[in-house]
């Protein structure tokens, strides 16, 4: 044996971890928000569940109580408040060694399984679209969810904005379409436009300054519906289809705004082209 080989274990053990470590032990006040966006999302799909689950052990077809759906769309929005927050705490305070792993981390439960959970939940029951479809529908909207959540990671904008549908306006907009409609194929084929819209190139702007502040009032009027209507309260049922109506039709009209933006874009440069 070389004097090499021999010392070989020795140099092993020696060696130190390289990186800050010690600080990546460390969670910030804005990584407290990414796990309680985690916590929701983790709770939505147990609520979910356990109505599933109570509905079936008794002997009854399922179908899905909007007093537990209400409350798993709640938790949902209360991980968006978490998630619009937590990069804002960690510009004001500080940001840990994995924050931004913790974020997207997060993001993947409450609005990429949770939401597919619920499509599963809302229509894998219903025996009115085949199993598979339901299941090809919610896989669509998790693994653009988190494709859209890599390529968010490895690819920046020159505008700032966001690329593709962000993840948190695709799984409202993904409950929306629940909320609004029965199980139909024209459903599920939302279901599919809005996974595609969220690993599309089109530009949707960051909430910033007075548009997170809009951001922040859509959602608590939103929690307010809900609760309206999942308490059976007079009105409740008009407000939540107005709800969802404009969720839906806002996701709409940005790629619609984006692709008419750059078509003026392009007439005028071959204006200019022409009386250059």
């Amino acid at each position: 044996m070389t004097a090499a080989e021999a010392s070989w274990p020795a140099e092993g053990l020696d060696e130190e971890p390289q990186g800050p470590v010690g600080k990546a032990f460390r969670l910030s006040a804005a990584d407290s928000l990414s796990l309680g966006n985690a916590a929701c999302g983790f709770l939505s799909v147990c609520v979910l569940a356990w109505s599933a689950v109570t509905q079936l052990q008794s002997d009854l077809p399922f179908r899905p109580d909007q007093r537990f759906f209400a409350t798993a769309v709640v938790l949902l929005l209360l991980g968006a408040t978490c998630d619009l927050f937590d990069g804002l705490v960690a510009r004001r305070f500080r940001a840990s060694a994995m924050g931004a792993e913790l974020d997207n981390l997060a993001d993947v439960i409450s609005f990429g399984f949770a939401p597919a959970f619920m499509v599963v939940a809302w229509a894998g029951f219903s025996h009115r679209i085949p199993l598979p479809l339901v299941l090809l529908a919610a896989g669509s909207v998790l693994i653009a969810g988190v494709v859209r959540l890599a390529r968010f990671a490895c690819v920046k904008t020159k505008s700032g904005d966001f690329m593709g549908l962000p993840i948190p306006m695709g799984a409202m907009t993904v409950v929306s379409i629940v909320l609004l409609f029965e199980p139909s194929y024209l459903a599920i084929a939302g279901i599919f436009v809005v996974a595609w819209l969220m690993v599309s190139r089109i530009e949707y702007p960051k909430p910033k300054g007075n548009l997170a502040a809009v951001v922040f009032a859509w959602i608590m009027i939103n929690v307010a519906c809900l609760t309206i209507w999942a308490a059976e309260l007079p009105g409740g049922d008009e407000l939540i289809k107005v709800g969802a109506s404009m969720q839906i039709a806002l996701v709409a009209a940005i790629p619609l705004r984006v692709l008419m933006f750059k078509h003026e874009q392009r007439k005028e440069r071959r204006e200019a082209e022409r009386l250059g």
